[in-house]
Parts: structure tokens; C-alpha cells; sequence
């Protein structure tokens, strides 16, 4: 991915190395934050629905985080988040505008091991997120090597899909999307609630991907291999994928964020249309 030259955007927030206070309860996490607790659940043999609603508190204990990394270390990965993401701002900015409106970019934070945001508290094992209570990403670039170790899946237009991801949401909560989404999720039970999301979801892919095609329309940001390793992250965070890894079986009414295929097809639909309308998922007949 060609990103070095470009534009980094005013709205990264470094918030490493701060010490949290004690944590609240978390709640209005969207994203790949979301596929994380999903997993955690699993793995604990808690319903999720628990972790994300209304449930048990989830605690984490004050620390002081102390920066591990030495001045200069870390500088280059935060340099390729704050030129995504104004590649982002470029993109949406523009498309928004075609429609009459304005666009308000969200701040992208960058934090180590834990977090303190308008929709509670978070640890780093919760993976990147989107909170629409304050209009923040948050994210521990650590997730990166996780993202390449854990679910396979290398290269920075991988790591690129997971911020644009992310900024879908907020395209999605600006959009007023997520508000009626919300709004009908609070009137259905648990099965139709899991099928919103699902197509909250890939409708976020979708989004990532109509970011890549303008922004390589733009700015030629697209390498030899880059939409494969954007195809290959949207595939590896599927649910089907991470139920057959955590418990050996695949499980689909219990589906959140779609099947790897789905995922892959919608960020794929995306990527070729380069069309923000093209990304009606709670339109289609199949997904």
C-alpha cells in the first residue's frame, strides 16, 4: 500500500502510556471490538449477549500504564493510522458533500492495554472499536500483530480494512443508520437482534471497501496484493471462522458480524462499486 507521501490527519489522539482509572461497565462497542468479545465469551463459556447488554459489570483494575516502546519506535505505525485515516476523511469528506452534507471526522485513539471511553472501559484484548457516544475509534496497535499471528492475516492494507472498517461505523452513526438500527434491535428478541448486526456489519465492510476503491481512485494508494490482503483480514474475522476456531464447530443463528464469505463478498462489493449506495445490506435478499 502506497501511504508513506500522504496526509496525516489532526485527528489521532495518542493516549499510551496514561493510567486509566478503574473501569465501568462497556457498552455501545461496534466493530471488530465487538468480534473480540464475541470471542472472549466463547472462550469463558459466557453469552456475549451478556457482556454487551444490560449484564454483569465488567471491571478492570486501575493501572498505570508505562510506555514500553523507546521515542521512535512506534513512530511509523502511528504515522500509517493518522495517513489512513485522513485518507478516510479525504474520501468521506467528498462523498458527503456530493449529497449536501457535511462530514465530521472522528478521532482515532490510540491506547495501550486499556481505555477509558464514552461507552466504558476497555482492555486491549477487546480489539479495535467504535464508540458512537463520542464518536471515537479506539485502538491498540498491538491488535496488529494479533491480526497477523493470531487470525492470519498480514500486510498493511490488512490493517488498513480494520481502521476503514471501523470508520464505516461512523459513516453508519453520522448516516443515522445506527440509530434506527439500535432503535429496531430494541424491539425484536435475541434471533432478530444477531441478524441486524449482522447486516450492521457488513454494511461497515461494504463502506471499507467504496473507501479503497475512492481512495485509490485518488491517490493510486493500491499495490500488487493489497486487495488480497484485504480480502484475506475480512475473511479471517468471519464468525463462522473464529466459532470454528474457539469451539470446533460453526454455529450460524448465533452469527453477529456474518460468515467469512459474506464478509469477504460485501467488502469485495465495495471495493469494485466504489458506490456508498451500492452498500444497502438491510435491503438484500441475500447476503
Amino acid at each position: 500500500m502506497r501511504w508513506r507521501d500522504g496526509r496525516e490527519s489532526d485527528n489521532v489522539e495518542d493516549r499510551r502510556g496514561m493510567s486509566i482509572p478503574r473501569g465501568a461497565k462497556i457498552g455501545g462497542i461496534t466493530g471488530l471490538g465487538f468480534v473480540a468479545v464475541v470471542l472472549i465469551g466463547m472462550l469463558l463459556g459466557i453469552d456475549p449477549t451478556v457482556l454487551l447488554q444490560g449484564g454483569p459489570e465488567i471491571q478492570t483494575p486501575s493501572v498505570s500504564v508505562q510506555r514500553s516502546e523507546r521515542p521512535g519506535v512506534n513512530d511509523d505505525q502511528r504515522k500509517f493510522v493518522a495517513v489512513v485515516l485522513a485518507e478516510t476523511e479525504d474520501v468521506w469528506r467528498e462523498a458527503f458533500r456530493e449529497r449536501g452534507r457535511s462530514y465530521q471526522a472522528p478521532t482515532l485513539v490510540l491506547f495501550s492495554r486499556a481505555v477509558e471511553s464514552a461507552c466504558g472501559m476497555a482492555g486491549s484484548a477487546v480489539g479495535p472499536f467504535y464508540c458512537a457516544s463520542d464518536h471515537k475509534i479506539y485502538l491498540d496497535l498491538s491488535f496488529f500483530d494479533d491480526l497477523r499471528m493470531r487470525f492470519g492475516a498480514s500486510g498493511d492494507f490488512a490493517q488498513a480494512y480494520v481502521i476503514a472498517h471501523e470508520v464505516g461505523h461512523h459513516v453508519q452513526t453520522l448516516l443515522g443508520i445506527s440509530k434506527k438500527v439500535n432503535e429496531l434491535q430494541a424491539q425484536v428478541g435475541s434471533p432478530e437482534r444477531k441478524k441486524l448486526s449482522v447486516r450492521m456489519e457488513l454494511q461497515a465492510d461494504c463502506l471499507a471497501g467504496v473507501w479503497a476503491h475512492q481512495a485509490d481512485q485518488s491517490h493510486r494508494i493500491l499495490e500488487a496484493g493489497d486487495i488480497e490482503e484485504g480480502l484475506n483480514a475480512a475473511s479471517a474475522v468471519g464468525d463462522d471462522r473464529i466459532q470454528r476456531k474457539t469451539q470446533g464447530h460453526v454455529v450460524p443463528d448465533a452469527f453477529t458480524h456474518g460468515s467469512s464469505a459474506q464478509r469477504v463478498r460485501w467488502f469485495r462489493f465495495g471495493l469494485e462499486s466504489g458506490n456508498l449506495r451500492s452498500c444497502d445490506t438491510f435491503n438484500a435478499d441475500r447476503l
